[in-house]
């Protein structure tokens, strides 16, 4: 998944920060340790709308290309920090979920050593 930094970081209505984008980096890079199979990733950062009783919101949106299904992972704050974190701590969570089901799934698999086995577990 490697690409040219901050790419795949995108801002929209915000000004752009390095602090942030660098932040948004090592994220990603700390992503890639918990699964192999992210094909490319974006990163967009924004402010959308303003509400009248919440007050300026933020949005964080992790979007990774993953080999089976892509995953797209969305959080609102009121402080774009606190929506980053809390989007990439939903990311590595979904990805440490999807890690754990390929690996039951594939010790759950049945053994066939012989044509007879086959068989059996055919009827």
């Amino acid at each position: 998944m490697k690409s040219a930094p901050y790419d795949n970081i995108v801002f929209r209505d915000i000004d752009k920060s390095a602090a942030l984008a660098d932040t948004v980096s090592k994220k990603l890079n700390k992503l890639e340790r918990y699964c192999g199979d992210i094909i490319r990733s974006r990163v967009v950062l924004e402010a959308p709308h303003q509400h009248k009783h919440k007050g300026k919101q933020y949005k964080a949106s992790v979007e990774l290309a993953l080999s089976g299904n892509p995953v797209t992972i969305t959080n609102e704050s009121d402080s774009i920090h606190r929506a980053v974190n809390a989007a990439f701590s939903s990311a590595e969570r979904c990805l440490k979920e999807r890690g754990d089901r390929h690996k039951t799934r594939r010790h759950q698999m049945p053994v066939l050593d012989t044509p007879d086995a086959l068989d059996e577990s055919i009827e």
